[in-house]
């Protein structure tokens, strides 16, 4: 018996817990499985937030793929292209160049990437929240405009480094700016004295009047509530028209000062959701309920790259590009797959919502859980319950628990690696050996201060 070829394209949630269903349900002379993916960790995107403002360590929510997967072979590297006629997967190595992996069925599970518009300045002045760089890199960034406006004391640059503007007030901006706000609000009272607290202030930028629908109209105005009340400016009706690097114009004409503006407006599917031919909904891959492509024989598609009906939901109804629904995706297209190799019936994917949890930091937290309305310690109960069941190893719980617990006493130390500081990628440009002087060169650059004075 010659095992069949599976390639799964994407190391997220849908693909990982499609390979790890395969591993536990197939023989190894049933099918031989291969996982493309760049990364070598599963990253918890939910907890990016967290690691930005400092509460999670950034190895706790990324779980190592060969802790988690046994038997698959982890094939590092980006999937490129995919030929359905020769039934090949391009992938390109990190090391350069390229290889190309034969498969019988493929599974594209490759996500999905931040949504950009052609706003002139955003590629070159703007920051995302996908990755976990990202996620570290804002962090210090931010944390660098504390520490150079607390020594300048030159009142326009200072107005810029701490003004802090995020455009879109969906799940990511909202927690990323509650969170950082409660950070850069407490290092300000406490560590920079010669900064007021009033001078630092985030402004959340949404198109529409209302912060995260998912919530409910009760849940979304407490959610309005609770940011007002830490001084976040909520503007509605707009979003960002040109970003520099002084500043943000928005499309309501207004101009704010500012060297941060955080990008989260959603997202968009992978790329390579076009390379196959087959339809697409808004740049996601048509699939059927039992998550096959039509037309694509032995292709499969899921989690955000993939419009997969809502049968739940009800007739023309898509799947949310959610992690709940990538998750159990994943699974279940795992189960069909085997069910094929098997020559067994295929089943529809059918999930009910189970609701949507948002930690705005400290007690502060909305959660709907079966769609009943939560807020304060009962909803941060529930959404950190949700997502240590949502970690994939004991391992990440512990450690995501023991973070939770030694911040939660010993507050944060405001510290930043320096990840900005830096205009090179090699140990001269980390380390700095560069920038000092030479012996005969302190003598004049101290007169030269000296006369500046």
């Amino acid at each position: 018996m010659v095992p069949a070829k599976i390639v799964i394209v994407g190391g997220g949630f849908a693909g990982v817990e499609c390979a790890r269903y395969l591993e536990r349900h197939l023989r190894p002379e049933e099918a031989f499985v291969q996982l493309v993916t760049p990364d070598a960790g599963l990253l918890y995107l939910p907890l990016l937030p967290q690691v930005a403002s400092g509460v999670l360590n950034p190895r706790s929510i990324s779980v190592s793929l060969r802790r988690v997967l046994r038997r698959t072979e982890v094939v590092p590297g980006m999937a490129i292209g995919v030929d359905p006629e020769t039934r090949q997967c391009i992938v390109r190595r990190p090391s350069g160049g390229e290889l190309a992996l034969e498969y019988d069925h493929l599974v594209l599970a490759a996500g999905s990437i931040t949504k950009t518009f052609d706003v002139p300045g955003l590629h070159e002045h703007g920051f995302g929240m996908k990755t976990l760089p990202e996620a570290m890199f804002l962090r210090d960034h931010v944390l660098r405009q504390l520490d150079v406006a607390a020594v300048r004391g030159e009142e326009d640059e200072d107005r810029e480094r701490l003004n802090f503007v995020t455009i879109g007030a969906g799940y990511a901006g909202t927690e990323t700016t509650a969170v950082l706000n409660k950070v850069t609000q407490a290092a300000a009272r406490r560590y920079f004295p010669k900064l007021e607290s009033s001078m630092v202030k985030w402004h959340l930028v949404t198109h529409g009047d209302r912060i995260m629908p998912e919530l409910g109209e009760r849940l979304g105005a407490n959610c309005k509530q609770i940011l007002a009340e830490r001084g976040i400016e909520l503007i509605s009706g707009a979003s960002a028209k040109e970003v520099t690097a002084h500043g943000v114009t928005l499309t309501n004409g207004r101009f704010i000062p500012t060297r941060t503006v955080l990008w989260t407006t959603g997202v968009a599917p992978s790329p390579l959701a076009g390379h196959l031919g087959a339809d697409t909904d808004h740049g996601r891959i048509v699939a059927c309920a039992e998550l096959s492509v039509p037309s694509q024989p032995g292709v499969w598609a899921c989690g955000d790259a993939a419009a997969v009906p809502d049968l739940a939901e009800g007739e023309g109804k898509i799947c949310a590009p959610t992690a709940q629904h990538a998750m159990r995706q994943g699974r279940h297209l795992g189960k069909n797959l085997a069910a094929t190799l098997r020559g067994q019936e295929l089943e529809p994917y059918k999930h009910p919502d189970l609701g949507m949890v948002v930690d705005l930091g400290g007690k502060d937290a909305l959660a709907r859980p079966l769609k009943i309305g939560l807020r304060g310690i009962p909803a941060q109960f529930v959404a950190r319950g949700y997502h240590l069941m949502a970690l994939r190893t004991f391992v990440a719980r512990a450690r995501v628990a023991f973070d939770w617990t030694v911040h939660g006493l010993s507050g944060d130390d405001f510290l930043r690696i320096g990840y900005g500081d830096y205009g090179t990628h090699t140990i001269g440009g980390f380390e700095q050996t560069g920038c000092y002087l030479a012996v005969d060169e302190v003598p004049l650059l101290l007169k030269a201060l000296d006369q500046s004075a």
